[in-house]
């Protein structure tokens, strides 16, 4: 027994030898330290020394969550020998995590967890930081100009965020300003203050309504402006195999009309456990935060996408799409003029899909010769090397398109409320009385449709509330919605209400969800096609499991497109989010001046707001679709793409045989956009040019002068509207800080009485006269370019060649037009001045 004894203390000794009392963790630039009570208390950059972890306030490695309570670790014991750290929780919990330092982030992963009764999520974090220039609410990272601080989930059960009903962050504006003194806050506002989106949330334009810079738009939970310190970075994992009763969505404050207002809803259980979750926490200079994700993501086996061999992250793969409306005769021809690689068919309208339809009697219709399949037509796309896709309403089952919702609905529509009949029902019977009310007097989902659909057997019945009082019993009963059968039902039978999407049709449940992502593989793989543009993802939220959800639905979605011989498969969507983030290559959503205006030079709110959100997360920003407008000039289309290399932006541009081929500058547009696609791809551009090109004041010319050699030319547009009153002058300033140089203008007539233009005089710099003896109409311009002088149409087309007495210049300095006329016009002046070029190479 003594030496029983002896032996047992001596291993107990050497047990206890492996652990240390706290440590240090290095990667190749940054050193973290974890205490003995499992907090993080130092994020120090090794270069510099700089401290990230805000003074007195340390972070749980680990954190536990029970409901809404956190618990905290309260001792760490460290395994040296391992590679483990102990942790020990006030409720008797132990949790082991394995740590790995690896050269360029901390491998952390959850092996084992005791004591874990009515533990619903373990938390990584919250990471405090004293970082808060840019808040990366998506993918779980913060970042100044210095210094980025994040983390990446390792398995799909791993979301960012703390948890909460839905596992998705909702949209809200909150207050930061990214620069103080460039971007002062009112008196009235302070950091950190949160709203709710604008207007009444039925549209794309009614979520952004602040123009202001330090109005910031929140689409997550992973990363929080944390005012009193810096922010914090959050992600967890959630023990999936319980049944949960949520509440969703959870915003800030829900928006009025009750319009996406919350809901209560049951959410199935699905085979995923907390252990084995695992995360990738990086710290690393901001310049090298995308390398070092991209790193993370090849190390660990995350889903990279590639484009021409380039990860769909890197801005070096960013670029525009083709958007198409109407007969596809010219479509192949105008994207090898252009250069642009990628055609969304928005033209083909919305697509719900229907595994039992297929491709159905879908066409591509032609001016010049009889329609083709969409099969047949992916297939001639791939032999022109164009990526062809078309638009879909991602899992929005519809009742009279989808053979899973009627004349027999599928077992595996998501549903939002369970209860069982307490009598018997008959088929002719509308009184339907069941055990309790649940939440069944809740009108619709959280998007606020008013769609209550009750399913029972292979029925379908719409109902208008329940009583409150015993016996529980629908209202406004109608039974065989959609043409299903009318049943006979015991009581005790189960009934269930269904998750409506937003159009007045259902969803799919986790396992339909499935059905549905293969399905979409093999649909796109037969198609001939590599592009998809995935509107209505919020689908992927009805079951209630949120970024899981879309992981899962893009995880089994790319398996079977390669299943079917597809290489690259480039995403689109309507949102970004954790879940779709390593998926997605490109988000163009929302269009025209609500994103930007190249012709005006202008952020519209909802592109101010996007870009901060994608360019917070390593992702490119977005102008929408922006419509190819038949009136553009060259400077204009020139300056789409300008500001798009400059801001790192992708876009859509909107085509249509009918728009292009009216505009007078079609060929110069076309020869000047492939010119900046071929600077793109020699990536000539420098973080230097960039900056310049991103100016608002100025547009850019790009002349092509060898195989990878430009000129870049600034360009400055004076704009100027103004009022003609009868037989006065107006004299317009112009003030040219270029050389010498032939004179560009347009005089757009915006609005014109009758008869009002006749006896227009036109006086140019150098005093030369130029009679306008022609009748204008609103919408023609008076255009001066390569030395001639016209009227045009709308399009900017020649109308009537006008007698100028030579050639118009326009010396440095300040000089004038003068206009008189013989009555009241609203006219706009349009001046370009073209600077000296710079040689990119």
């Amino acid at each position: 027994m003594k030496q029983t004894g002896i032996i047992g203390i001596l291993l107990i000794l050497v047990h206890l030898a492996g652990y240390s009392q706290g440590q240090t963790f290095q990667t190749k630039y940054v050193s973290v330290t974890i205490n003995n009570k499992g907090f993080i208390t130092s994020v120090k950059a090794r270069h510099s020394g700089q401290e990230y972890c805000p003074a007195g306030r340390p972070s749980a490695l680990l954190s536990l969550s029970k409901g809404k309570q956190f618990i905290l670790p309260r001792a760490a014991r460290f395994n040296k020998t391992g590679g483990e750290i102990e942790l020990s929780y006030p409720n008797g919990a132990v949790a082991t995590v394995k740590l790995e330092a690896k050269q360029q982030y901390l491998r952390m992963q959850l092996v084992s967890l005791s004591g874990r009764a009515g533990i619903d999520n373990i938390v990584w974090g919250p990471y405090k930081t004293t970082i808060s220039k840019k808040i990366g609410e998506i993918i779980s990272v913060v970042r100044d100009d210095n210094f980025a601080i994040g983390m990446l989930g390792l398995n799909d059960n791993t979301t960012s965020g703390t948890p909460s009903d839905g596992d998705v962050g909702f949209m809200y504006y909150y207050i930061h300003s990214p620069d103080p003194v460039k971007y002062p806050l009112p008196a009235h506002l302070k950091e950190g203050q949160t709203f709710k989106i604008g207007g009444d949330g039925r549209s794309d334009i009614a979520f952004y309504s602040q123009p202001e810079e330090y109005f910031r738009m929140s689409y997550g939970n992973g990363a929080m402006l944390e005012p009193a310190y810096g922010s914090s970075i959050c992600m967890h994992a959630r023990d999936r195999r319980k049944e949960q009763m949520i509440r969703f969505p959870v915003l800030p404050d829900n928006l009025d009309g009750g319009y996406n207002s919350a809901r209560y809803q049951l959410v199935a259980p699905v085979e995923e456990d907390v252990l084995g979750s695992a995360i990738a926490l990086y710290a690393c200079p901001d310049s090298l935060g995308l390398p070092t994700i991209e790193h993370i993501v090849l190390s660990e086996g995350l889903p990279h996408p590639e484009m021409d061999g380039k990860w769909v992250k890197d801005p070096a793969a960013y670029r525009p799409d083709i958007a198409w409306w109407g007969p596809h005769d010219s479509l192949s021809a105008y994207a090898r003029q252009l250069g642009i690689k990628a055609v969304q068919d928005e033209g083909m309208g919305e697509y719900y899909p229907n595994p039992a339809r297929r491709w159905g009697g879908m066409k591509v219709g032609f001016n010049s010769r009889p329609a083709v399949s969409v099969p047949e037509y992916g297939a001639m796309m791939k032999k022109e090397n164009i990526r062809y896709g078309l638009h879909t309403l991602c899992e929005f089952l519809q009742p009279g398109s989808n053979s899973d919702v009627a004349p027999v609905p599928s077992d595996s529509l998501a549903i939002m409320m369970r209860t069982t009949l307490v009598k018997e029902l008959s088929a002719d019977d509308t009184l339907i009385s069941v055990a309790d009310t649940s939440y069944f007097n809740e009108y619709g989902g959280w998007e606020g449709n008013h769609t209550n659909v009750l399913k029972i057997g292979k029925e379908l019945i719409s109902y208008n509330g329940i009583t409150t009082r015993r016996p529980y019993t629908f209202l406004e009963v109608k039974r065989g919605l959609y043409g299903t059968v009318k049943g006979t039902y015991k009581a005790g039978d189960t009934i269930v209400k269904l998750q409506p999407n937003c159009y007045q049709g259902f969803a799919p449940d986790m396992n339909l969800q499935n059905v549905y992502a293969d399905y979409y593989g093999q649909w796109l793989a037969d198609g001939g096609m590599d592009y998809i543009d995935f509107d209505g993802l919020e689908s992927c939220m009805y079951q209630g499991h949120g970024q899981y959800s879309f992981k899962r639905f893009f995880r089994k979605l790319f398996d079977s497109y390669r299943n079917k011989g597809g290489n690259y498969l480039r995403v689109m969507g309507s949102c970004l989010y954790e879940g779709n983030w390593h998926y997605m290559s490109v988000c163009n959503v929302g269009g025209g001046d609500h994103m930007f205006s190249p012709v005006l030079n202008k952020w519209g709110i909802e592109g101010k707001d996007m870009r901060y959100v994608f360019e917070s997360n390593y992702f490119p920003a977005t102008f929408g679709i922006i419509n190819y407008a038949s009136d553009w000039t060259m400077y204009d289309a020139e300056n789409l793409q300008a500001k798009s290399i400059g801001w790192n932006a992708t876009y859509m541009l909107g085509l249509s045989q009918q728009t292009v081929e009216n505009s007078a500058e079609k060929q110069n547009i076309f020869t000047a956009f492939r010119t900046w696609e071929r600077a793109r791809a020699c990536n000539v551009f420098t973080a230097a040019h960039k900056d310049k090109l991103k100016d608002l004041s100025a547009k850019f010319h790009l002349v092509q002068t060898g195989e990878k050699n430009f000129l870049l030319y600034p360009v400055k547009e004076i704009r100027t509207m103004f009022s003609t009153k009868a037989d006065s002058t107006l004299a317009l300033s112009i003030v040219n800080g270029f050389e010498q140089q032939p004179l560009q203008f347009s005089i757009k007539v915006a609005d014109v009485k009758p008869g009002a233009a006749q006896g227009l005089t036109l006086t140019l710099p150098g005093n030369i006269p130029v009679v306008v003896d022609k009748s204008l109409e609103a919408g023609q311009y008076i255009i001066c370019s390569n030395g001639q002088l016209y009227i045009a149409d709308k399009n900017r087309r020649q109308i009537t060649q006008l007698e100028v007495p030579a050639a118009p210049l326009v010396g440095k300095g300040r000089s004038e037009i003068a206009l008189n006329a013989a009555g009241t016009m609203q006219l706009e002046l349009v001046v370009s001045l073209v600077g000296k070029g710079e040689e990119l190479k």
